[in-house]
């Protein structure tokens, strides 16, 4: 399946329409190929989980799981593919594999060779097809929209696999009911071709970012440690892991409880997904004047609120109509609580590692919702679906409450545009790449007054350096000059500390140190020296100090 986080609009206005960014011609193009995706995509969930519905509850749930447990596996790795390669080519790669795997599957159904096995298999490759590409589609997203529209671009995308939820369920079914699975699965292999096509005519801006040459492990632990060092982004990553295991009780269970709680055939659970996808668009359009009036914690609140209630309805009641309507409000939710935390992320992640980033989040994201679903098929299968469901609701009631102690971290200085404002390393030598690891030191000189205020800001610099390299930071005072102040942080190599100085920074970084430099000494500035580790055979000439204008 396309990966389900937003794509947003283009053009200033005073209120720009939610629809805004489809002005962008490229933007427009992959946008409507990603819509005859997204179609296909739940064409053939409907069509792999019918063919599974006299199994066992539990083995039904494994479809969702084999379609989102290769992001656990995945999700990582290909945030580096993204952030070291082309995006471009990683998409049109990916795209090519998913299209020769539906082909596959779509081969095997007609044949009747499909065994459940071959199934969950070939479900499972598609899923890994989908986590290769998640990282690239989310990270493309600002070079299509400006910014300032990528919460819009957020609840856009939202939009799209939501209205895809409205139509692709209700005609997959139909055409499982009338004909054969088979049919699914052969529209979902020719709809990957459309993003292909698409991705063939696009030629990247100039201004694209470029990868800056960092090697695999090299790479992985960076964008490890720019999350560990991102509280904003970890605030982010836990809301999305308390909301999404009670959330994926829905997708779940929703074929058990339309063929056994309310009697209805594979069309009645394409219509009853439909009602999601409906209540989804719906609540793309109330979506930014909500989160202008509630603020985005107000709204992830509403939202898990929301999706409880409609899980106690789907756990208690069985007339069709009234499922139905509830699922409309599940639709709303579902798109209220993503768009926002897919915004949230997008406009806090620096280009040079927010492919890497958005694999974390989809790895949650993901990760969650195939973890779950088992968990609540094998409950639904002990206890009954009614259990699992109400059970579902209260873990959802929880997230809510938990928003109070752990809300998203709103109103901070998050700019992540780069900002290259370090002048080049005076050196008398010329350093290797892997030379390294290089030792930094900062000297800055403070009113004795202002020390405990420089103290608490350089913590937001000291996370700064940690998350775009340091190894280890930490701040000193001078025990006979207790106005000098010393910084040290180390780094791995220099081609590390060079990444720091060319690509890194942001404007963020660099207004929280201006915020540090205010409380110095006026008429002074600091002094910055670089430090090589002698037992790695590195022997330089003495340098004097340089000082950072």
């Amino acid at each position: 399946m396309n990966p389900t986080l937003p794509s947003p609009p283009v053009r200033p206005a005073r209120q720009e329409s939610a629809w805004a960014p489809l002005a962008a011609r490229v933007f427009r193009a992959l946008w409507i190929a990603q819509l005859v995706s997204n179609i296909g995509s739940w064409m053939q969930m409907v069509g792999a989980q019918w063919l599974l519905i006299g199994h066992d509850a539990a083995l039904v749930t494994l479809v969702q799981t084999a379609s989102s447990l290769p992001v656990v596996l995945l999700a990582l790795p290909a945030g580096v593919v993204a952030d070291r390669y082309d995006r471009r080519r990683v998409l049109l790669v990916t795209q090519g594999a998913l299209f020769a795997v539906s082909g596959v599957l779509t081969a095997l159904t007609f044949a009747d060779l499909l065994t459940p096995v071959l199934l969950l298999v070939l479900t499972f490759l598609l899923g890994c097809g989908t986590a290769l590409m998640g990282p690239a589609w989310q990270a493309i997203q600002p070079e299509l929209v400006e910014r300032r529209q990528l919460g819009q671009a957020a609840a856009l995308g939202g939009v799209n696999m939501n209205l895809a939820r409205a139509v692709g369920p209700a005609v997959g079914g139909a055409v499982v009911a009338a004909a054969d699975p088979a049919w699914v699965f052969a529209f979902n292999a020719v709809s990957y071709l459309g993003i292909g096509v698409v991705l063939l005519l696009w030629r990247r801006p100039a201004h694209s970012p470029v990868p800056h040459g960092e090697k695999w492990p090299a790479a992985l632990d960076a964008g490890r440690r720019f999350v560990w060092h991102a509280p904003g982004i970890r605030r982010v990553l836990l809301r999305t892991l308390l909301f999404v295991p009670g959330g994926a009780a829905l997708w779940a269970l929703l074929p058990v409880v339309a063929n056994r709680s309310l009697r209805l055939g594979s069309g009645g659970y394409g219509l009853l997904l439909g009602a999601v996808g409906v209540g989804a668009v719906a609540g793309a359009f109330v979506l930014p004047r909500s989160n202008r009036k509630l603020g985005a914690n107000r709204t992830l609140g509403c939202g898990a609120l929301l999706f409880a209630g409609v899980l106690v309805v789907l756990a208690t009641v069985r007339e069709p109509w009234l499922v139905t309507l509830a699922l409309l409000f599940a639709g709303l939710a579902w798109i209220a609580v993503l768009s926002t935390l897919n915004a949230a992320m997008q406009t806090q992640l620096p280009g040079w590692v927010r492919a890497r980033g958005l694999a974390v989040y989809l790895l949650v994201f993901q990760g969650g919702q195939a973890l779950a679903a088992p968990l609540w098929g094998t409950l639904a299968a002990a206890l009954g679906v009614t259990v699992a469901l109400l059970s579902a609701a209260a873990l959802l009631v929880v997230c809510a409450v938990s928003l109070r102690r752990w809300p998203l971290r709103e109103g901070e200085e998050t700019d992540p545009s780069p900002s290259a404002h370090w002048p080049a390393p005076p050196l008398v030598f010329a350093p290797g790449p892997a030379t390294g690891p290089v030792l930094v030191t900062v000297s800055y000189r403070v009113a004795p007054e202002n020390g405990t205020a420089f103290t608490e800001r350089m913590e937001h610099v000291g996370r700064a350096r940690r998350r775009t390299g340091a190894l280890t930071w930490g701040l000193y005072q001078d025990g006979q000059d207790p106005a000098r102040f010393i910084e040290n942080y180390l780094v791995a190599s220099w081609s590390e500390h060079l990444a720091q100085h060319e690509v890194r920074l942001t404007l963020a970084d660099r207004h929280h140190e201006d915020r540090a430099r205010l409380l110095l000494v006026p008429g002074t500035r600091p002094e910055v020296t670089h430090a090589f580790d002698t037992s790695a055979g590195t022997v330089v000439p003495s340098s004097p100090a340089a000082r950072v204008p």
